[in-house]
C-alpha cells in the first residue's frame, strides 16, 4: 500500500456582519471571514492538504477565484469535489489532523458538529478526524481579531 502525506494552510480576513463558517458549520459571531467562496478556512486547509498529498496542486489551482462558478460556493461542495479527484487517483483518506487559530469565538462547542459534518464527506470514521483550536495569544493580525487561520495535515492511502 502506498501512503502519502499532505499539509494545508489557509487564512482569511474577518469583517463585521459576514456569516462565519468553520468546518462546514455556521458559527454565531459578530465577524465572518471574507473570501471568494464562503471563506471556510478549515475546509480550505483540508482541501489543500488532500490535494497536495495527491499531487494535485492546491485549492486555487482546482477552483480558481477568477471563476464566477465558485463565487460564494459552500466549501463543503469544494471538499466533495476534492474527494472525487482523490477517488479518481485511487486514494482514500487515512486520517486528518487540523488546527484552527483565532481569538474568538470559543470553538469547543462546535467541534462535534464540525466532525459530524466533515467525516461523511471525507469518508472516514469520526475518530480519524482531529480538529483543535488555539489562540494567537493576542499577537499579530489574529491576536487583534482581524483574521482567522487553519492548518491541516492528512494521510492518504492507495486503494
Amino acid at each position: 500500500m502506498k501512503i502519502r502525506t499532505g499539509f494545508g494552510f489557509d487564512v482569511h480576513r474577518l469583517e463585521t456582519g459576514r456569516p462565519f463558517f468553520l468546518g462546514g458549520v455556521q458559527i454565531p459571531h459578530s465577524h465572518g471571514a471574507l473570501g471568494h467562496s464562503d471563506a471556510d478556512v478549515l475546509i480550505h486547509a483540508l482541501c489543500d492538504a488532500l490535494l497536495g498529498a495527491a499531487g494535485l496542486g492546491d485549492i486555487g489551482i482546482q477552483f480558481p477565484d477568477t471563476d464566477p462558478a465558485y463565487k460564494n460556493i459552500d466549501s463543503k461542495i469544494l471538499l466533495s469535489r476534492v474527494m472525487d479527484l482523490l477517488k479518481a487517483k485511487n486514494y482514500r483518506v487515512g486520517n486528518v489532523d487540523a488546527t484552527l487559530v483565532l481569538e474568538k469565538p470559543k470553538i469547543s462547542p462546535y467541534l462535534t458538529r464540525m466532525k459530524e459534518t466533515l467525516t461523511p464527506i471525507l469518508g472516514i470514521p469520526y475518530d480519524d478526524l482531529s480538529i483543535k483550536a488555539t489562540t494567537n495569544e493576542k499577537m499579530g493580525f489574529i491576536g487583534r481579531e482581524e483574521g482567522v487561520a487553519a492548518y491541516a495535515i492528512c494521510l492518504l492511502e492507495s486503494v
